[in-house]
Formats: C-alpha cells, structure tokens, sequence
C-alpha cells in the first residue's frame, strides 16, 4: 500500500507571531495514480503571516484590515473565490497528541455542538463547521473558501473556549486540508484512529455528528453534510465486511482489561474477588458492565444522581445483581469497594484526595479507580496517595497496543474498504469544481436571450403582429431551446470523472462560450457587429 506524506500541522507561537512546525503520519493515494491533494501545509504556513497573537494570547487576524471589520471583496475576488469553492478542512486534538488536561478544556457536550458550530462560523470566514467532541478527541470539521483566514477564526476559537494561550494549544493541536481531511474523518468513522482499534462507539458519535450538522440550527451545508454522510457510510461498511470490532473494542472493555491486568499488583487480590463499583449510570457503564458479564460478573454497585438509569440497567441485565445508590452515598460505597470505575458527565470531580482524607479513605486499605470520563472525575492527585492506584484513559496504552496487534489484518483490509469511500467523496467534491461554470454559461444564456426576446417582442408589439398570449409561447419556446442547447455542454462537465479532464472541459468551455468576458459582449453578435438598423 502506498503512503502519501501529510503534514500534521501544529500552531506555533513565536514572538513575532505563529508559524508553522510540522510532523507526518502516512496518508493514503487515492486510487487511479493521482496524487494526494493536500494543503496541509500551504494554508496554515500562510496562515502563520495573516495571524498573530496579542498581548492576551488571543489570536486576531491581521490580514486585509479583517482585524478592524472586513473589507468589502472586489468582484473579482469573489469570483476567484466562487471557481475554488469549499474546501475541507479539520482542526482538533485527540488521544494521540494531546494530554486528557487539554483535552477536557476543549471538551463540549453533546447538545452544545450545534452551539459550538454557530460560533465558529459567527465571524464569516468559516461557511460550514461540525464539531465532533468525545472522550478521545476534540474535532472541528469546517468547508471555507479562503483557508487562512478560516483558520485564524477557528483557531480563536479554540483559544477562548479552552482559555488555553496558543503557545500551549499548538504542542497538541493538527491541522488538515482536502484529500488529508477527507482521509482522516474517514479513519475516525472506521475506528483506526481509535485508542481501541475498531471499537464501534465512535462511529454512533459521527453519525450523530452528522445528524446534528443537518439540524435547522446546524451549520453543516451540502459540502460538510455529504462528507460526514460518507463517513458514516464508510463506518458501517468497515464493521460489516470486516472482522475488525468483533472481540473487545471500546474504551469500557479496555478498562476492564487495564483493571484485570492490574488487580493482582495493585490490590494483591485476584479480580474475580474484587468488590467493584460504578460512579454513573449512562452508556459508558452500560457498556462496562457488559464486558464484566463477559468475565463472569455476579455483583457490581451502582452509583448515580438518580435512580431512573440504574433501573433501567437492572432490567437490561438481569443476570447480574446491581445494588442501585444515590451520590449521598458515594463515600459508603466507595469505602468498601476495592475497584471504583467512573463514568459520568459531571464536569468537576467527583473524587480527589482532599475528599478522600476528609472521608478517611486516604492511605488505608488498597483501592484501584479507573476513571473512562473526560472531563475526568479522578483528580491527578489522588495518584500521590498511599495505597491508591488512579488510573485515566491516558493509561489504557498497554491495553490498546494488544489489541491493535491482533487486528493488523482487519486493519489493511479497513484501510483498503475506506480508500473507495474516501475516493468516492474527493470525486464528487472536485465535481463541484464545474458549478461555476455552469452556472455562468446558464446566466449567459438567460442574459443573451432575454435580451434578444425584448428586442423581439418590441417590433412585434410595434406592428401588432403577435397576442400578448403568443408572445408567452414564443418566450417559452426561446427558453426551451436554450435549455436544449445547454444540456449537451452542461452533462458532459457533470459526467467527467478524472479531474485532469473536468479541468480541461472546463477550461474548453469558458473558451469556447467566451464565460470569461465581460458581460458588455453578451448583447453582441458572434461577428462582433453591432445590431442591424
């Protein structure tokens, strides 16, 4: 399999500015020998002299007065502009760049995405956005025209959503553009750029991504929609025609390995015996206990704000029997549990060492807790406590390489399924390429033949030749022969396939049809005379 090399792109502060550093991780060619579109590079080392940092650490364009109000686009601009359309972009961190501290910063619920998505295209230089944010990663899918001013606008973002300077942002965040972007949601969506290769959650999280963009408060147009579409058909294709989430892939089951794995060492107790309890009672626990049945699971606590989710999962799972208690409770439980895993959405923490001493759990018997939450509900600290074993998602590597070693296979074989989905979209974004032109050849036309008919219409008028009611049918008539004259040109830069040869059609077209005149030869003959008298 051939690789490409993208660049994964960081923002770097200096003192002058932003500039870009850069590191490669392989990306796809896509199939028929064409090279890898990617503007990794270009836009954000361009970016790096529109953007600089103020004294707060807040990014603001310099670019064109946009620092002080937009400047009006000229009209040429703006055709530019229109010819290039929109391309894909991704900002974000995740797992594999950035530390969970940095992560939880960034992090958004679930009902806030659209929100989150409304303000970064407030400023006008980002056209779509979706925000992808979970337990791993923190992602924002946006389609702009101009590349280096969208990312000015998405990278505030980011710095005054997490109160992070950009010099701390830059060590964890990527950047990727076209063909690169394309190739990275669909990996996302796939689950191989996972912390547990193949594990399925994810892709329920980009179909919802998708869901959300389409929303009518959703910022996701006809470009961000079909991408996010194609990903999550790419997902489903990926799960079905191959092996690659049979067997124990989510972060929950890797948890339950990572405790196992441990339990002797950390608790001098085999895990068969461990008294186990679970903080929250949502989709994570859900699935947690659900590979502790797997390993023989008679008996688990559950601890939550309410009791509707833990009676639900008493129904769900009525093998195994689940004592249900409210968080008044917590320190009780906690205090004859011997592996607590947490899983809730609470955005502080619901356990630290100062409430562990103020509870006198602090340096007494063994106690493991695994935290699968992010924002994280286990402080850092209570990892300095005697006897405390703190583990978080950061810790689930040894876990995690595992199971990516035994899923080489299925991972080659994804790679090769995702390729044709992500081929499929790059097609039919560079398809877009022909709507300009299109679009200028129909207004052409409709500007020649109006013009031809008013002139018509007034002589026949004059000489009263022609109803008003027949005048109708003659207009009617011009318009379908335009309409039929046009179908030819217009269906043939539609089925072009290979963009070297939409280019060229295109390129044939303007030519042929004089698009790229001004509009004053559009009254005139073919000869360049003026009207006969």
């Amino acid at each position: 399999m051939k690789f490409g090399s993208v660049a994964l792109l960081s923002l770097v502060v200096a003192s002058g500015g932003v500039v870009a550093s850069a590191f490669t991780t392989p990306a796809p060619s896509f199939a028929g020998g064409a090279a890898t579109k990617s503007s990794a590079v270009g836009p954000l080392s361009v970016a790096s002299q529109e953007v600089e940092v103020n004294g707060d650490g807040v990014v603001a364009s310099v670019a064109d007065g946009v620092a002080n109000g937009k400047r009006k686009r000229t009209k040429q601009e703006r055709l530019e502009a229109a010819s290039r359309g929109l391309q894909v972009h991704v900002v974000g961190l995740s797992i594999h760049h950035a530390d969970v501290e940095v992560r939880e910063k960034l992090a958004v619920p679930e009902s806030d995405w659209n929100a989150a998505s409304a303000s970064i295209c407030e400023s006008g230089e980002v056209a779509e956005a979706a925000v992808l944010s979970t337990c791993n990663r923190f992602e924002v899918y946006y389609a702009a025209t101009d590349a280096r001013r969208a990312m000015a606008a998405v990278t505030k973002y980011l710095s005054d959503r997490s109160g992070l300077p950009v010099s701390t942002l830059r060590r964890n965040l990527f950047m990727l553009s076209g063909d690169d972007a394309v190739w990275h949601l669909m990996r996302v969506s796939g689950g191989l750029d996972s912390l547990v290769v193949g594990e399925g959650q994810i892709l329920s999280q980009v179909r919802q991504c998708h869901l959300h963009s389409i929303e009518e408060d959703g910022s996701g147009g006809k470009v961000l929609s079909r991408m996010l579409n194609q990903a999550v058909a790419a997902g489903k294709r990926v799960r079905s025609e191959t092996a690659i989430s049979k067997g124990s892939v989510s972060i929950s089951s890797a948890a339950v390995e990572l405790a196992e794995m441990m339990c002797q060492d950390d608790l001098n107790l085999p895990f068969s015996e461990a008294r186990l309890t679970a903080v929250g009672a949502g989709k994570m626990t859900r699935l947690l206990i659900n590979h502790l049945t797997g390993r023989g699971l008679k008996k688990i606590t559950v601890c939550n704000r309410s009791m509707a989710r833990p009676l639900e999962l008493q129904e769900q799972f009525p093998d195994v029997e689940i004592e249900v208690k409210l968080m008044d409770d917590l320190w009780d439980v906690v205090g004859r549990s011997d592996i607590v895993f947490t899983a809730t959405s609470c955005e502080d923490y619901v356990i630290d060492e100062r409430l562990l001493e103020e509870n006198g759990l602090a340096g007494g018997r063994p106690l493991m807790l695994v935290d699968i939450s992010v924002p994280r509900n286990i402080a850092e600290d209570c990892k300095v406590i005697e006897n405390v074993s703190a583990y978080n998602v950061d810790d689930l590597k040894a876990v995690v390489a595992r199971n990516t070693a035994l899923r080489q296979k299925e991972m080659i074989e994804a790679e090769t399924l995702l390729r044709e989905e992500s081929s499929a979209f790059v097609s039919w974004r560079e398809s877009l390429d022909a709507v300009p032109t299109i679009n200028q050849l129909q207004e052409k036309a409709r500007t020649i033949r109006k013009s031809e008919m008013e002139k018509c219409a007034r002589k026949l008028k004059t000489n009263e030749n022609l109803s008003d009611r027949e005048l109708e049918a003659v207009e009617r008539l011009s318009r379908g022969i335009v309409n039929k004259l046009l179908h030819g040109p217009m269906s043939h830069l539609r089925r072009s396939d290979d963009a070297d040869q939409r280019k060229a059609a295109v390129q044939e077209l303007s030519a042929m049809f004089q698009l790229d005149e001004g509009e004053g030869n559009n009254g005139k003959n073919g000869n360049g005379r003026g009207r006969r008298k």
